[in-house]
Formats: structure tokens, C-alpha cells, sequence
């Protein structure tokens, strides 16, 4: 397994997983953000394919795996069904309510993410389960549904909404998708130091359910403060959300955090269980780590970088040409000659080394280097974009520890929305994610005299299907 990309917002879990089929997809580490990693690369694909949303259709995600999906109304929810020579079928019930066929398939979905994933099918809610700690799955599950139904560069006006329990449960309806993909959409794109949780009960104590944390979700890339044995205090707030859909909120006392505020609600609870789980958000009243630092946009020329002290100059460049001749590259050949030129006897001499994915610095002077990302597959007209979201997510990993190592402030022009047709909502998250959220300084530039306005939500290439007549 590939380690985990740097700028990535840790989760943080006090689980002892033991199903067979989490400790195989996770081979040693945690299975929260390696379905999420695992949700992330199929999505970054979708949307280089030309997915778009919203709604995001995760049947349309199911065509790119090549997985069949197909209507049976005497199936319970969805269910991923074992086809023969290790291939998967998909089954749902159409009668269900839109937004439950959405969430079941995304949960399907996330199911073929499991390496034992075509041994047996596994159907929520039916009785006779074989294990136990099944609930495990599901949760991940659930996980991998969020990051499919609210994926990256969606709803970025959540970024801007107040963390009120009320606030959210208002938006969930009419974004029409679950409760806990909402929150942890949410807690990615907010600047509030808080956390979201999903807790559920571990064992009842004088007739009160108590309650422990599955999983814990940062705003930010700071420890987040876990209980000890990640149990909820006795009289936590939690314990009021006792039915689906019951809120509170409250001030009380987390160990490793000192007072904290929470606003949590009940959710559904895990197939074959009794009590609802509760999932919330948790504000702390300070954050102890680097401060978020935003993206600053001015008017300018990136390749006259403002400010003092190391400066990086980040932009994309495509896998086939070796010299630059339009966009911003074209811009650094005609300033810096030696930029072009290291570039291209790196590439020639490194011809393995040249492809989507990897970078290759230049310094130009003391204080000034040029960060060339290949995030481009090929170059001139094309009707797809050209952008690689995977290629760039990863790219921009090792341009943040580029910027670290230095340490150095970023800047660049609104990179991948040029020639490589890319999404400014979804480039401008992968950027706050990998260099912003760990105290970077980016800044990007705008030639005068231009607006950059991004073009409207590109219309699927998998339009959403309405299965009920």
C-alpha cells in the first residue's frame, strides 16, 4: 500500500478492528483513512472523466468500475453480489426513496473496495448475519459513502456555515444525502477547530447507555484529543439523542481537551443493533496548531512573486511536451531559459521519471525556485479535460513538503484551469488541503485587467437515472 498523502486530515479512532475483511484492506493502518483514500481516487478519476453534480450519481461510479447496477424490488436496500470469476454485480431496490438509493449504492460501492469483497454477499439488514463486529464494515462503509455522495469541490458554501446542529440537519434535507456524509463534508471545509464524531454504545451502565467514539474527524491537521479506551463521559449529551433525528448540544468536559462544546444528533443505527449511533460535531475552544492560513488572491504576475524570504513558483506542465509553448509555462521559458532548459534535459535524461504525478524543481535564484507539476495528460483540443485531479493530489503532496523543507510560501497562477479544463473548486480544496491546512503560505495570481469566473457546473457525462416510474 502506497503511503498516505501528505495534507490529508487524520482520523482519529479508538477501535480495535478485528473483522477479517477490515484488517485486509488496512494491512496495518487505519481503515478509516484508507477508505477514504480508496473513495478519493475513485472519485478524483470520476471527475476527470467528466462526473459532475450535484446530485452525484454513484451509479455513474459503478459504470467506471464495471460494476452492473440492476433493479430487484426484493432486495431490502442494495447489496454487491458475487458474479462469477471475481466479478461484482450491483442490486437495488428502485421503490426506495432517491436519496436512499444514492446512499445505498455509494455504501455499496464502497464495499468493492474490500480485497475479499466477491467471496460472499452482504446485505444490510438482513437477520443471520455471520459476524459480530459486521458493524465494522459498515461504518467504513459509510465512510467511503460520504466521500462519493459529497465528494471534493462540492458545496463549498458549507465552508462558509455556522457548525449548528439545527443549521446542518436544515441543509442535509436539502441536499438530500445523510447525516454523516454531511458533517464530514463539513468539518473539510470549515476553519472552526473542531472535530466531528460518530459515537455508539458500548455497554449499559445502571440502566444509562454509554457511549464510545467510533471515529474522530479534524478540521485541521492538529492531534485531536481522544478519550481514554474512547469512552464518552457518563453524562455527556450524547446520551440524550435516544431516536433518530433527536438533537443536543451542550458544554462539558473532555479528557486531553479541557471544556468543549458539543451538538450532536441521532442517526441509524448499525444493522441488527438497538440503540441509534450519534454522530456530532465538537468544538474546541482553542486550536494548539498551526494556524489555517486561506489562499490569498491578488492581481499580479506569478512569475513576479510577492513577499520576503523562500518562494516557490508552482505550476502544471503536461506528459508529453518537453519544452513549454503556451500557458504559464510558456510564461517561465520566456523569463527564466534555464527553467525550460533544466526541465528538459531532466526529462530526457529521466525518461521514467517523466509522467503524471511527478515534479521537478529549479532553483532560479537564492530565494526562488520553479515547482513543475505534471498534471496534464497530453496537450491541444481535446473534449475531455486534460487535468489529472489524481496526478495533481499528488503533485501537490510533494510540493508541500517541498515548501516545508525550505520552508517556503507558495505561489502560482490559478494552476489547472487553463489548458487543462480543470475545476477551480476542486483544484482550490486540493491546494487548502495539502498547503494551506499545514501553515503554508499560497498565494495566487490573477493577470490584471482579467475576472476569473468559474464556468458552470459541467453536466455530467452519467446522467443521474431515475429508476422509479
Amino acid at each position: 500500500m502506497q503511503d498516505r498523502v501528505p495534507g490529508r486530515a487524520r482520523a482519529s479512532t479508538s477501535t480495535k478492528w478485528t473483522h477479517p475483511s477490515v484488517v485486509g484492506l488496512a494491512q496495518g493502518a487505519d481503515p478509516i483513512e484508507v477508505i477514504a483514500e480508496r473513495a478519493r481516487a475513485l472519485v478524483l478519476d470520476a471527475l476527470t472523466r467528466g462526473w459532475g453534480g450535484p446530485p452525484f450519481d454513484p451509479m455513474a461510479l459503478a459504470d467506471i468500475l464495471g460494476i452492473p447496477v440492476v433493479p430487484r424490488e426484493d432486495v431490502l436496500d442494495a447489496r454487491l453480489v458475487p458474479a462469477g470469476t471475481g466479478t461484482l454485480s450491483l442490486e437495488f431496490n428502485p421503490n426506495r426513496p432517491r436519496g436512499r438509493v444514492r446512499f445505498s449504492v455509494a455504501h455499496e460501492l464502497a464495499h468493492s473496495f474490500f480485497p475479499d469483497c466477491a467471496d460472499t454477499i452482504r446485505e444490510r439488514g438482513r437477520p443471520g448475519r455471520e459476524r459480530e463486529d459486521d458493524w465494522q464494515l459498515e461504518l467504513l462503509c459509510n465512510v467511503g459513502a460520504a466521500e462519493i455522495l459529497m465528494p471534493i469541490g462540492s458545496f463549498p458554501e458549507l465552508g462558509k456555515t455556522p457548525l449548528s446542529i439545527d443549521r446542518l440537519m436544515t441543509l442535509r434535507r436539502d441536499y438530500d444525502v445523510s447525516t454523516e456524509a454531511l458533517l464530514l463534508r463539513a468539518v473539510k471545509l470549515t476553519e472552526t477547530p473542531c472535530s466531528v464524531f460518530v459515537s455508539s454504545v458500548s455497554e449499559p451502565i445502571k440502566g444509562s447507555s454509554r457511549y464510545h467514539i467510533d471515529y474522530l474527524v479534524p478540521s485541521t491537521e492538529r492531534d485531536c484529543p481522544v478519550l481514554p479506551r474512547g469512552v464518552l463521559p457518563s453524562s455527556s449529551v450524547v446520551e440524550a439523542c435516544t431516536a433518530i433525528g433527536y438533537t443536543a448540544k451542550g458544554d462539558e468536559q473532555w479528557a486531553g481537551a479541557g471544556e468543549v462544546h458539543v451538538e450532536c444528533v441521532g442517526i441509524p443505527p448499525f444493522p441488527g443493533h438497538r440503540y441509534p449511533r450519534v454522530a456530532g460535531v465538537v468544538t474546541y475552544p482553542s486550536s494548539t496548531g498551526a494556524p489555517h492560513r486561506g489562499v490569498t488572491y491578488v492581481k499580479g504576475d506569478a512569475t513576479a512573486p510577492h513577499g520576503r524570504g523562500q518562494r516557490i513558483i508552482a505550476f502544471i506542465v503536461n506528459d508529453r511536451a518537453l519544452r513549454w509553448g503556451a500557458g504559464f509555462g510558456k510564461a517561465m521559458q520566456r523569463k527564466w531559459r534555464s527553467v525550460q532548459r533544466d526541465f528538459e534535459e531532466w526529462a530526457v535524461s529521466s525518461p521514467l521519471e517523466f509522467k503524471l504525478g511527478n515534479v521537478h524543481a529549479t532553483e532560479i535564484d537564492n530565494c526562488t525556485a520553479a515547482f513543475a507539476m505534471i498534471a496534464q495528460k497530453g496537450y491541444g483540443e481535446s473534449a475531455k479535460p486534460r487535468i489529472r485531479y489524481d496526478a495533481l493530489d499528488v503533485c501537490l503532496g510533494k510540493l508541500a513538503q517541498e515548501a516545508g523543507r525550505r520552508p517556503a510560501s507558495v505561489h502560482m497562477p490559478r494552476i489547472g484551469t487553463g489548458h487543462a479544463g480543470g475545476k477551480w473548486a476542486i483544484v482550490s480544496e486540493l491546494i487548502d488541503q495539502h498547503l494551506c491546512r499545514q501553515g503554508i503560505d499560497v498565494t495566487v495570481y490573477d493577470l490584471p485587467g482579467t475576472e476569473f469566473s468559474e464556468s458552470p457546473t459541467q453536466r455530467s457525462l452519467f446522467p443521474f437515472r431515475e429508476w422509479r416510474s
